[in-house]
């Protein structure tokens, strides 16, 4: 199996060019974006892609981003949901990784939405990996589980440190049971989150080496899975971003790291994981 990694442009207010050589000098394949919703920006991104032929993954947001509006009805949502589709397909992603829902809608409203969602998919003729994240449908891995129990078909990116703080602990307890989970795992968003936040100052600190570790075995896990599932390739995408995420010093607000720099590392160090992996040094 093969690791495709890409740069997320959560963050990024450069040049897409000067993303892409950065993103490629460092060992990574493609692009994590937003679909760009103004026409003309959309069609100049689709050129962009096309022209330095980019590998791309599409974002795409129910409702408002990254928070949805809290008034809008799932019906308002997959309405949404179908006209971004349409939007995304203009740049013909390699799939597209869909922010969904609300947390506040009960179980059967989910389910409804969700197998809705499911159709809307179907029709759209692009693959859809729905991403784990507060204040979305999938905030919380036990609603999750019983989402699968009713849509098995459902396939998912797992950002699982948002997951981590939901819970308010790392999810390796015994009774941790997320297999299957990870059985329908699609696409990885790679950032190491820890009990009280979702995302480590620096992931290299020796103070977050467990929290780092508890994403590696996951992420292990999920690849296992992949593999046995017949996956040619895995997708990871490094996602350390701002607003909020990235650690600031407090009365100065500098940042006690560089964004870029979080990234090309997460992205250095889970190629080198991988490798480990899946031909793991001989004794």
């Amino acid at each position: 199996m093969q690791l495709e990694i890409f740069r997320t442009l959560w963050g990024y207010r450069g040049p897409w060019q000067q993303a892409l050589d950065e993103a490629r000098a460092a060992g990574f394949d493609g692009l994590e974006a937003r679909i760009p919703e103004a026409a003309a920006e959309r069609a100049a991104f689709a050129a962009f892609l096309r022209d330095q032929q980019v590998p791309y993954i599409a974002i795409l947001f129910t409702s408002t981003p990254v928070l949805p509006d809290q008034a809008a009805t799932p019906a308002e949502h997959l309405a949404d949901f179908a006209r971004k589709l349409e939007l995304a397909a203009e740049l013909q992603p390699r799939f597209v990784n869909v922010l969904a829902g609300n947390d506040r809608w009960p179980l059967a409203r989910q389910v409804d939405f969700f197998g809705e969602a499911l159709h809307i998919a179907a029709r759209s003729g692009l693959t859809c990996s729905f991403e784990t994240h507060r204040a979305r449908s999938l905030f919380n891995p036990w609603l999750t589980l019983e989402l699968i129990e009713q849509l098995p078909e459902l396939r998912f990116t797992t950002d699982i440190s948002h997951w981590v703080v939901t819970c308010e602990r790392l999810l390796d307890d015994p009774a941790d049971d997320l297999s299957a989970f990870v059985e329908r795992v699609h696409h990885i968003q790679a950032r190491v989150g820890y009990d009280q936040g979702p995302q480590v100052p620096h992931p290299a600190a020796p103070e977050y080496a467990a929290a780092l570790a508890f994403h590696q075995r996951h992420w292990e896990a999920v690849w296992r899975s992949q593999q046995a599932r017949g996956y040619a390739r895995t997708t990871l995408t490094p996602e350390f971003g701002p607003d909020g995420y990235l650690h600031h010093l407090p009365f100065t607000d500098v940042p006690v790291a560089d964004l870029w720099g979080l990234n090309a590392w997460m992205g250095r160090t889970e190629r080198e994981h991988f490798q480990t992996f899946f031909n793991p040094p001989r004794a």
